[in-house]
């Protein structure tokens, strides 16, 4: 087996084999060039805190012990802001020897600042499936800002499939830019692609948006219907600097455009973990062809979906916030981002989730 992410055509013959089972038959348009989208199932359990499975045990032992109480999907529920809740997804796997798998929020689930990871029976790690597992998957949901309306197949995780090791070194990285820049500016390689915080804008004096404490629900089949002013309060400077608000959302874009190449996906990452005033990112991954001129794209610049932590903290033009980890594609994918899929954020700068408008 080839080594790096498997693409497209690799996840089709993954359910043609079976490693990808399912309840209701994996939908086309759930294959993305280096992911599949994950789909919601029929019932949400409202659950008393987040748990993991634990060495040796099921996920649905463990909701016995912390369900609260249970909704039926079917003509759509409501996720309630600072409730927890799992939902088996459905999808599940039964991986073969060597393939390990990572999931992660779908961008505009990021975008609305809804926790959201995938756990497993006998996980000891959010997201992090291991060779070999056979068994459910269920996404574990945490609406932060604002509650949302839920259906089944809907799609907020999305998991990606692995053959051995495919990430980049920080030598291997600077080649690959070398030979085909990676970043628009000076590159900062420390342990993947750094990225910074733009907030002197060419044009204005807007920066960014923070998430209003107090909205009305987000149905999220609804696109381009919500109007932003309503959710999002706009974020405004023009000497380089706002002071983050502890507990408070922020939507934010980064400095530079950054370009993934066909043959390489990546995944965001936070900077230091050791900084521990915010967290940069819930939605981390970039599809190849992301920002690539193949793709239609002349680099893309990285919404930042910023949470701040214990204290105010002042947020400076260029601050280094976040690194893109490069990886390998085992092959190329069949289609690339933003080319003959539903891509929403290619070419992009500071944008909100897709189901806000102008208003």
């Amino acid at each position: 087996m080839t080594q790096g992410v498997l693409a497209d055509s690799a996840i089709r013959a993954m359910i043609e084999r079976g490693e990808i089972s399912a309840t209701i038959p994996v939908l086309p348009e759930q294959i993305q060039p280096a992911s599949l989208d994950l789909r919601l199932g029929q019932v949400a359990y409202r659950i008393r805190a987040s748990f993991l499975a634990g060495r040796n045990q099921r996920v649905d032992t463990k909701l016995a012990e912390f369900e609260m109480h249970r909704m039926d999907l079917s003509n759509g529920a409501v996720l309630e802001k600072g409730c927890v809740y799992l939902v088996p997804l459905m999808e599940g796997l039964a991986l073969p020897a060597g393939l390990t798998a990572v999931a992660n929020a779908k961008s505009s689930t990021g975008r609305l600042d809804l926790l959201t990871r995938v756990i497993t029976d006998g996980g000891t790690e959010f997201d992090r499936i291991p060779e070999g597992y056979t068994g459910p998957l269920y996404a574990e949901i945490c609406p932060r800002s604002f509650s949302v309306l839920v259906r089944p197949g809907m799609r907020l995780n999305q998991i990606r499939f692995r053959a051995g090791q495919a990430m980049l070194s920080d030598a291997e990285l600077k080649i690959l830019h070398m030979a085909e820049p990676l970043v628009s500016g000076e590159a900062v390689i420390d342990h993947g692609l750094g990225f910074s915080v733009d907030l002197l804008p060419a044009e204005g004096d807007l920066v960014g948006y923070r998430a209003k404490p107090h909205t009305g629900v987000i149905d999220l089949d609804r696109i381009a219907h919500y109007p932003a002013s309503e959710f999002w309060e706009e974020i405004r400077t023009r000497d380089g600097r706002i002071i983050l608000d502890p507990g408070a959302f922020y939507i934010l874009v980064s400095r530079e455009a950054v370009t993934i190449p066909p043959d390489f996906a990546a995944e965001m990452a936070p900077y230091l973990a050791m900084v521990g005033e915010f967290r940069v990112h819930y939605a981390g991954f970039f599809d190849p062809g992301f920002g690539h001129g193949t793709a239609g794209g002349t680099g893309s610049r990285g919404v930042l979906e910023v949470r701040c932590h214990e204290a105010p903290f002042v947020l400076e033009h260029g601050q280094v916030v976040g690194r893109l980890v490069y990886e390998r594609m085992a092959e190329r994918p069949e289609r690339l981002y933003g080319t003959g899929i539903a891509s929403n954020y290619q070419g992009q700068g500071l944008k909100l989730a897709k189901h806000f408008r102008a208003g």
